[in-house]
């Protein structure tokens, strides 16, 4: 299958620069198992495999694979946990030729038709059951109505009727009945897709966006020097292996280091771990930081081994980002993208303290921002506008969707794709992002970034977590309301708040004009990000019941 957004002209421009190249991912796995045999690579609640352990799985799945008929550019969408079979059925996959789409474990029946609809999916890779969830009973019911679904496949120990167990598979010498040189037979073209992926789908049914492989080895080793990644170093994904946690867990096999997945987040659990592992690089989302550093148990624990926290999916306030480097001793590393887009920037740990902690960072080489105001129009250093970026790292489009492409990229192959990211640049060349276009609270005809009242209000000692969002008003058009969950034991009072942000000299027409006390926010189904619509759709319920709007 073709990239359909990718020219020629494109990809020979990303190969001479030297963005694009002739490794694959399943290529590290191999040299570290030369290398490194009876290293530990990867671990999780239950397995732990050395790098000839890892190999033998990958080998022996892919085998299998081809045994059962699967193909070149056939798809196979895995629903799976932070499990280590969920790293390694990529790579092995990846030797087939197959594509694995990735889909958040969140996702339900009518998401998931879809998706196996949309990409003609020959199979599915699930775990029977997981936190309550019947998966193998949603397969079977949707079943029926995916003509292309050949094959259940299921992790774990368990094999309901009907599926092919993948750990099964990886126990059958299938090396003995093919030729050694198999798998290299059915390596991608560099102008072919070879990767697919499925966003989580807040806004709808879920994307699904394609990419190539050989854009990922330059950019996994770029990311391994630019976090000074080494083989020394063990690398925990403490959020979804798919989203933020990827990046950092497919550097380890870039330089031979262990990578740690975490299947269920819970914060002394978390905590435990690192201490256990003797984590020195830990991935995760700003939610699971304010949980970890103001647990009240923190200090029981030896996190002297943590070097760096990588964090993202989300804004990180200030106050936050102070407490995670001073607390647990690390220094903080920030990954900013977008869905179709890929990363667009990161930073070293190297960089000034308050740039990590208001968290700037470098757009990556070969990579193009630039920032418009509502005209289209570039806006000048230091003033806000909504980020636009093409280069190397980006998609290559939507999944047999090609009006869906061309209305994220233009009628250019190479156009400039519009993130929804309100951003501003720093005289050092340093990138901010303030907030999402669609996030923004005009008040009157002023402008309101729900992030800064965010970024203040959590600091309050009585806060532990905030979302800012857009209520209707009848006069003003809109107006903010704040939703606090409060460290636990206390109460949070709508005084304390505008008291509280006075007092930090906020402007007036900023203060929000109602406060809503939660026990939780309704996230993404990466758990990575608030879902305000859910918010400002909760006030909007609440005012019309109050006779306060129509």
């Amino acid at each position: 299958m073709k990239l359909p957004r990718h020219t020629p002209e494109m990809i020979e421009r990303y190969v001479r620069e030297g963005y694009w190249e002739e490794t694959l991912p399943r290529h590290f796995w191999d040299r570290c198992a030369r290398d490194y045999p009876d290293k530990e690579a990867i671990v999780d609640a239950e397995t732990r495999m050395t790098y000839a352990q890892a190999k033998r799985w990958i080998d022996r799945v892919a085998l299998g694979l081809l045994e059962l008929g699967v193909n070149r550019d056939d798809v196979i969408v895995a629903q799976l946990s932070n499990k280590v079979e969920a790293v390694l059925v990529g790579c092995a996959m990846e030797k087939v030729g197959a594509l694995m789409a990735r889909a958040a474990a969140t996702l339900r029946h009518r998401e998931m038709e879809h998706v196996l609809k949309l990409t003609e999916a020959v199979g599915v890779i699930i775990q029977p059951r997981h936190r309550d969830f019947d998966y193998y009973g949603m397969i079977q019911e949707i079943r029926p109505n995916v003509p292309s679904l050949k094959h259940i496949f299921v992790i774990g120990e368990e094999t309901p009727p009907g599926t092919i167990s993948l750990n099964e598979m990886a126990r059958r010498p299938l090396e003995e009945k093919f030729p050694e040189d198999r798998l290299e037979k059915t390596r991608p073209g560099i102008d072919e897709v070879s990767m697919v992926s499925v966003t989580s789908g807040t806004t709808g049914l879920p994307k699904v966006l394609v990419g190539c492989a050989l854009q990922t080895s330059r950019f996994h080793r770029y990311l391994a020097e630019t976090w000074k990644v080494t083989g020394d170093d063990v690398i925990a994904a403490l959020g979804p292996f798919y989203g933020a946690g990827g990046y950092p867990i497919n550097c380890a096999p870039v330089v031979g280091a262990k990578a740690v997945l975490v299947e269920r987040f819970e914060p002394e659990e978390a905590l435990k771990l690192l201490e256990r592992e003797k984590v020195t690089v830990a991935c995760g989302v700003p939610a699971q930081m304010v949980q970890m550093v103001r647990h009240p148990n923190l200090e029981k624990y030896d996190l002297s081994s943590l070097r760096a926290f990588c964090w993202g999916g989300a804004g990180c306030p200030y106050s936050v980002a102070e407490d995670v480097e001073e607390k647990m001793g690390c220094r903080l590393i920030n990954l900013r993208g977008a869905t179709e887009a890929g990363l667009v920037a990161t930073n070293s740990p190297d960089e000034p303290t308050e740039v990590r902690r208001t968290s700037g960072v470098k757009v990556i080489p070969g990579v193009e921002v630039k920032l418009l105001d509502d005209e289209g129009k570039e806006v000048p250093q230091g003033e806000i506008g909504e980020m636009t970026t093409r280069g190397w790292l980006a998609s290559s489009g939507f999944f047999n969707e090609p009006e869906a492409t061309r209305a994220a990229w233009g009628d250019e192959p190479d156009g400039w794709l519009h993130t929804g990211d309100l951003c501003k640049f720093d005289e050092d060349g340093n990138l901010y992002i303030v907030g999402r276009a669609k996030d923004m609270i005009i008040r009157g005809a002023q402008n309101i970034y729900p992030g800064e009242v965010e970024n203040i209000l959590v600091t309050h000692p009585k806060v532990l977590n905030v979302a800012v969002v857009s209520m209707p008003d009848p006069i003003m058009g809109e107006k903010c309301c704040a939703y606090v969950i409060p460290r636990p034991g206390q109460g949070f009072t709508f005084d304390e708040m505008v008291s509280f942000l006075k007092d930090k000299k906020m402007a007036s027409y900023k203060l929000p004009e109602r406060l809503e006390i939660v026990d939780s926010f309704p996230m993404s189904g990466d758990g990575q990000k608030i879902i305000k619509r859910e918010l400002t759709e909760d006030v909007t319920r609440k005012l019309k019941a109050e006779g306060k709007i129509p």
